[in-house]
């Protein structure tokens, strides 16, 4: 063979292998988050006592948690969840079902509305220099929007929220926004006001 072709064949094997070198996937921390879920419904029809929550949970169950009742001031609470509810949330959140099911989020409201999002983190990289990160665009996230009970969430959905809704942190300890800024999931959905939909419809 070719001194020439000889060192095309090397450095073909050689490039691709420093470059997983410098950027490995590796096992993500279990004091890292692990996923962030948020449920809202429109000020119009309260659906049970919940009005909107957000909760942010890590890979050994800590969390943080906003949640807004109909009789109660604003929670702003973290903790270590208990096992069971822990493990419960981790078989919703990887059952097939749910993991195939696709965003719907383009819909018209006109007298009331309930919105789901979660957002679950992608794999977490080590860099050359050896710093952790994941980027958010790998991130696995489903919205669902259910305007006037026309969409209503599909089973493996509907689980999540109710488990989200039913969820009751005890022993938490009260935080601040500005310590935990991003409890919710990124992005989102904005319920937009049934007057201003009536007159989008006109």
């Amino acid at each position: 063979m070719p001194r020439f072709a000889r060192l095309l064949l090397t450095l073909s094997i050689l490039l691709p292998a420093s470059a997983l070198w410098g950027q490995q996937v590796d096992k993500p921390s279990d004091s890292e988050s692990l996923a962030r879920l948020a449920y809202d419904t429109s000020a119009v029809t309260q659906r049970g006592d919940v009005s909107h929550v957000c909760l942010a949970v890590a890979g050994d169950g800590e969390y943080q948690i906003v949640r807004s009742t109909n009789d109660e001031p604003t929670q702003y609470l973290r903790g270590q969840m208990a096992k069971q509810d822990f493990e419960k949330l981790k078989a919703l959140l990887t059952s097939p079902k749910f993991r195939s099911q696709p965003s719907h989020d383009g819909a018209l409201i006109r007298q009331e509305a309930e919105s789901f999002r979660v957002e679950i983190r992608g794999p977490v990289r080590r860099h050359g220099d050896g710093t952790r990160i994941w980027d958010e665009s790998d991130a696995w996230r489903l919205q669902w929007l259910n305007p006037d009970d026309t969409d209503p969430f599909p089973a493996s959905v509907a689980k999540v929220v109710n488990w989200l809704q039913s969820f009751q942190p005890k022993n938490g300890k009260e935080f601040s926004y500005a310590e935990f800024p991003n409890v919710c999931p990124s992005g989102g959905m904005r319920l937009i006001q049934p007057t201003i939909a009536e007159n989008q419809h006109r």
